[in-house]
Order: structure tokens, then sequence, then C-alpha cells
């Protein structure tokens, strides 16, 4: 049984507990590795040698640092296929998915690599006579990210390029359902050049995620995952004094309206509720069907989704795989089942999928829950499987109106022809991410990825210019320099300009 331990001060390290979490191969349900869990020694030790590692880095030109980022850059895009290789044998994505996700993390390096122009300052000349002021931003130290299982190579990229490429020293808490892809990574770090202890892996549970949160050592703490332990993670940090970036979950709505070609809504639709198995904080889990176009959407978005191929992630043939675990797949089909029992049509069923030679995965079939209303459990909760609700609604503002009742404003989007109705759509939702004809909009590197409501706890999103802003500081400098031979004016009134 292979052991994966933890990453720091440039070394594998194991743990100081004998606490060890099951790594499961979702596909076959079978484990294939044991992880170590940190206790607090070992937090003790990953911020002793991140805050080490600090007093160098954080002094390290922006020449230096962008080296060792355009080299990690090229390593990242070399080893692409074995990064996805990990993703599909732990998480259970199909590889495809799983290469989408390593492109889109390296667009966030690729971001940070351009880090010398998102430090820029700012200078003015003689704001008063002889006095000039200009501003900088420096790096906040030793930060954290903790992040969830869906994404293990994407989430993480949205915080440590960024956070390295500022000056800061990064101790990652990945999902220790799926953890070797942090490994490889911090390996990859090791070859472009990045001094030991600059980057570093922790792996750990809930006891871990407390200890950074908590840890007098740490200055920022970033957190993607369910909402509840966003808000805790939220509450732990910045009690102790820190800065806090945590995104919890979501209940993604798209809102089709009867101008919308059925079969065009209805694929995408279909793709973004059913791809990775619906494990995604962005994913599509309930749509809102505008006027009497709801029959045609719904029969052409079963159609396409009842041709969905699900199999193991490593199956060039797969479309989808399965979810994380078999406590997930036991709680997505208790929803499916409570749902039909308060009066929806499971219009779509994949609650007895079972896969010739994997019969013991962890799959779940696409599923379409027809006449669904809002006080039902299955539309509240977030679900993060293969579920889609279909709701009704008489106009695009009833259907905005549903989406701002409820409580998440992660992402949403807008299937129609209509400009007007696109344009009222979005400013009148109250979520942070909107597509129009695009189910995901996951926004690019130089825009930041954050939701509203509870989908976000802290005044900062993820990655692009408010990522640079959540990892560095300002300072403003007023400065004079004084002929040696004149004469001071020093007035006891408060300063002005003169």
């Amino acid at each position: 049984m292979r052991t994966l331990e933890h990453f720091i001060g440039g070394r594998r390290t194991p743990a100081g507990s004998t606490r060890r979490s099951p790594v499961f191969d979702p596909a076959i349900g079978q484990i294939q590795a044991e992880v170590l869990l940190a206790e607090g020694a070992d937090v003790d030790t990953a911020v002793a040698a991140a805050a080490e590692a600090f007093d160098s880095w954080s002094q390290s030109s922006l020449s230096a640092r962008t080296k060792v980022l355009f080299s990690f850059r090229e390593l990242v895009n070399a080893h692409q296929g074995a990064l996805a290789d990990l993703i599909c044998s732990e998480h259970g994505k199909v590889r495809l998915d799983a290469l989408g996700e390593v492109q889109r993390g390296l667009e966030v390096i690729e971001f940070a690599c351009g880090i010398p122009q998102l430090l820029k300052g700012e200078y003015s000349d003689q704001v008063s006579t002889g006095v000039d002021v200009f501003s900088y931003r420096q790096p906040l130290g030793v930060v954290a990210g903790i992040t969830p299982f869906n994404f293990p190579v994407m989430v993480p990229m949205w915080m440590y390029p960024i956070a390295i490429a500022c000056g800061n020293t990064f101790i990652l808490k990945p999902s220790e359902r799926d953890p070797s892809p942090s490994l490889l990574v911090a390996e990859l770090w090791q070859q472009a050049g990045l001094p030991d202890g600059v980057f570093n892996v922790l792996q750990g549970d809930a006891p871990a995620v407390e200890a950074l949160c908590r840890h007098d050592g740490v200055a920022a703490v970033s957190f993607v995952g369910s909402t509840p332990i966003a808000r805790r993670v939220h509450e732990w940090a910045t009690a102790a004094g820190k800065r806090v970036q945590a995104l919890g979950g979501a209940k993604n709505h798209a809102v089709v309206l009867p101008d919308a070609a059925p079969e065009f809504a209805g694929a995408h639709v279909s793709a973004a509720a059913f791809g990775s198995a619906g494990e995604r904080c962005m994913a599509i889990s309930a749509a809102v069907v505008v006027g009497n176009s709801g029959d045609d959407f719904v029969a052409a978005l079963t159609e396409r989704a009842a041709k969905i191929r699900v199999g193991p992630g490593r199956d060039e043939a797969s479309d989808m795989g399965p979810v994380i675990t078999e406590a997930a797949r036991t709680r997505i089909v208790g929803y499916v089942e409570r749902a039909a029992e308060s009066g929806a049509r499971v219009a779509l069923d994949g609650r007895d999928l079972a896969i010739a030679g994997h019969e013991d995965g962890f799959f779940v079939g696409p599923t379409i829950l027809d006449e669904v209303t809002p006080d039902m459990e299955v539309y509240r909760d977030e679900i993060f499987g293969p579920v889609l609700s279909v709701l009704r609604a008489a106009d695009v503002d009833e259907a905005t109106a549903l989406i701002n009742a409820n409580p998440y404003g992660n992402g949403t989007a807008i299937f129609t022809g209509s400009g007007e109705a696109a344009r009222r759509f979005h400013r009148g939702v109250k979520v942070g991410m909107i597509g129009v004809n695009v189910p995901i909009p996951v926004p690019m590197a130089y825009y930041s990825f954050g939701g509203w409501k509870d989908s976000l706890f802290g005044e900062r999103r993820i990655h692009g210019s408010e990522g640079v802003g959540f990892y560095t500081r300002q300072k403003v400098i007023t400065e004079r320099w004084p002929r040696p031979a004149g004469t001071s004016h020093a007035p006891y009134h408060f300063p002005t300009a003169e």
C-alpha cells in the first residue's frame, strides 16, 4: 500500500502522527493508497519552513521570481498528461476533463508570469513644494490554501502562482481524497528552481484546516469548498486577525427563454450539469424554463443526457466518470428518491446505473427531475452530483426573482436570442458570475473568480487583480529631500500642500 506524505521544506516528510485516510480509485471502488494526516506539530513544522524561506524569497528580485515562474509554466505544460492521469485515478473524472482542468490552471500561471507589470506602484511628482508621493505593494508572509477534491490541480493554481509571484511563501492543504497531484506539483516547483520552503504541501483533514486558520504564523488563508466550511474558515481566520477569501457552495441556475433553440440549450445545459459528474462549483444544477417552451426543452435535454457514456475516467470512450466516494453516491441517490416522493417527475433516472466490469465503482448516471418546486429539498441544497432540477417561470423577471431568492450567488446563465432580455437579466440578478449563452462562465485568469451571498465569505475574490491585491499590502511614501543649506519650514498646524 502506497503512503502519501507531506512535502515540507523541499522534501517529502512523514507525519508526526499515525492517522491515515484511504485514497480510493472511484472507478473500481478500491483503496489504492493511504495519505498521512497532519497534527498540530506538522502544521508548526510547515509554517516554520515557510517562514524561514520567506525572509529571502520576499526580498528576491522580480526578475528572479519570473524566471522561476516561466520555468514552472513550462514544466507544468510538459507534465499535463501525468497530472491528468493522477486526477483520473483519484478523482475519477474523464481524461479530457482532467486535461482541461490543468489547462485552466496553466492560464493562472501565465497570468502570474506578468507579475512585474501587476505590482507596479504609483508615483506623483511635486504634490507639495519639494515633496513627492509614491506607493508599492509588499507580500504578506506565510499564506495557506485549503482546496477541495473536485479540482485538485486547477483550484490550487488559482492561489499559489500569484501568492508566490508576489513574494509570499505558501502552504497547500489539498483534499485528502485526491492528494497525489499536489505532490507532483511540489516536485515541479523544485525542478523550476523555487527555493525550498517557498511551496509546501501539508496533507490533512479538519484538524489541519483549523490549525492553519488559527496559527499565529499564517498571514492569510484562501479556501474553496462547501458553504458551511467556508463560513467556519472565515470565522476562525478572521478571529485570528488574518486575511481570508473563502469561496463556498453554489446552486447555479440556467434560465432558458422561449426564443432559445431547444437543441442548443439542451446540449449546453446537459454538458454543464453532467460534466465531471456534476462535481463542479460552477455546474448547472437547476434549469428554469420560461414560458411555454418547457416541454420541448426537457425533451431535448433528456434526449441529449440519455446518450452520455458513463464509465471509468481513464476510458477514452467515457463522457462522464464516477462520483468521488461511496458516501457521495449514497447521498445523491437519497436526494433523488426524496424528490420523487415529494412530487418531482423523474424524467431521466441514473440511480441504478451499473458499469460492466466496474460494478463496485461509485457511479451515478445523469438524472433529470422535472416539475421541481423551490420548496423541495433537491432544489434548496447543493447536491454536488449529476442531478438537474427543472423549474418553470412565466417570464425572465420571475426567473430572476427565483434566483435572487436563493441563498447562493455563485454562477448563472441565460439562454436567449434577445439582447434586451440578457441585459435585463445580468443587471438584475444577484450573482457574481453570469453567462449569456455560456453555461459555465468561469472567468479567464486575468479576471477574478467568486460569487455573492453564501458563495463567498471575505472581501476579495480569487486570482486576477483581486488575487494580487489579496496577497499583498500597499505602502504609501511621502518623501522630501531638502537641500543641505536650505531652511526648514515646519508649521505646527496639520500639514497641507503648499
